[in-house]
């Protein structure tokens, strides 16, 4: 009985450890969409700290979306997301499958001017004459092709790789098949939990683009939808335009979140079940 009693009480303390490590996550969700979609009033009534709110409105939603720039700045995150992380993946996985073979010439040497590159960077001033240099100033590709290949992503592809069975390669080159064939006919398909890992990582650096979309690109139509917002907030919170008349600055800010996440959080469960095994099957080994 005594044992029996003792496992009630633990199973009342994990199942009221959840609840609360649960709601801990819920409520800064639930306090975004409800600051985004309350009327001014109500903001002003509670003193800009409201759940549920009374009174429901899109204003905030409407004022972004009205912004002719919006679903340009839409297509232009899209493109560089899909293609961007499209090109991450091809690199990546084509550098990470040599470098996984022991028996590559320079091999060590390649990795450790690899793990340099996590400690230190050529520098800003360096890469933007870099990019200027070939042409990409102003071009969507200014924001894809530099960070082509991330080093830490690429590491991790590499690990997963050596944890294939070699057998599995020796038996495709008896049957005739070449690298190229293996690697696509073979690897790849055995890397899928990986491959969506290292891809959704990619996918939300792209998404989240600010920084090289300010460094590369001058012309508006071409900023993603993070500069637009961006730029959006900036002339909410400008006084001289008494925007929060109508708008208040938390209900745009709230807005703004809600719009660039939403995404991501629709097509996060769709690949979650690949991240979970992808990332402890190329977990780095020490």
């Amino acid at each position: 009985m005594v044992t029996v009693g003792r496992a009630r009480v633990f199973s009342v303390f994990v199942y009221t450890l959840l609840i609360v490590l649960s709601a801990s996550i819920v409520f800064p969700l639930l306090y975004v969409v409800s600051v985004s979609i309350t009327p001014y009033s109500e903001v002003l009534k509670h003193g800009g700290f409201i759940i549920i709110p009374s009174k429901v409105t899109f204003a905030a939603y409407t004022a972004f979306l009205n912004n002719s720039l919006i679903p340009t700045a839409y297509g232009v995150t899209v493109f560089i997301t899909v293609v961007g992380t499209l090109v991450n993946l091809a690199l990546t996985s084509l550098m990470a499958y040599p470098l996984s073979k022991s028996y590559l010439p320079g091999r060590n040497k390649l990795l450790l001017l690899l793990v340099f590159t996590l400690l230190f960077s050529g520098g800003m001033i360096p890469t933007y004459l870099i990019v200027k240099e070939t042409g990409l100033i102003n071009s969507l590709w200014s924001m894809i092709v530099p960070s082509a290949v991330g080093t830490f992503s690429l590491l991790m592809m590499k690990t997963f790789f050596e944890q294939l069975p070699a057998s599995l390669d020796d038996a495709a080159r008896i049957d005739g098949a070449g690298e190229l064939r293996i690697f696509a006919r073979l690897v790849l398909p055995l890397s899928m939990p990986i491959m969506a890992t290292i891809g959704l990582f990619y996918s939300v650096g792209h998404w989240n683009e600010f920084f090289q979309a300010v460094m590369y690109v001058n012309n508006p139509v071409k900023w993603p939808l993070q500069v637009i917002l961006k730029g959006i907030l900036m002339q909410a919170m400008n006084p001289d335009l008494n925007f929060e008349e109508t708008l208040p600055t938390e209900s745009m800010q709230m807005s703004a979140v809600v719009l660039t996440a939403l995404p991501i959080l629709v097509i996060y469960p769709f690949v979650q079940q690949y991240f979970t095994q992808g990332k402890l099957l190329g977990s780095i080994k020490g």
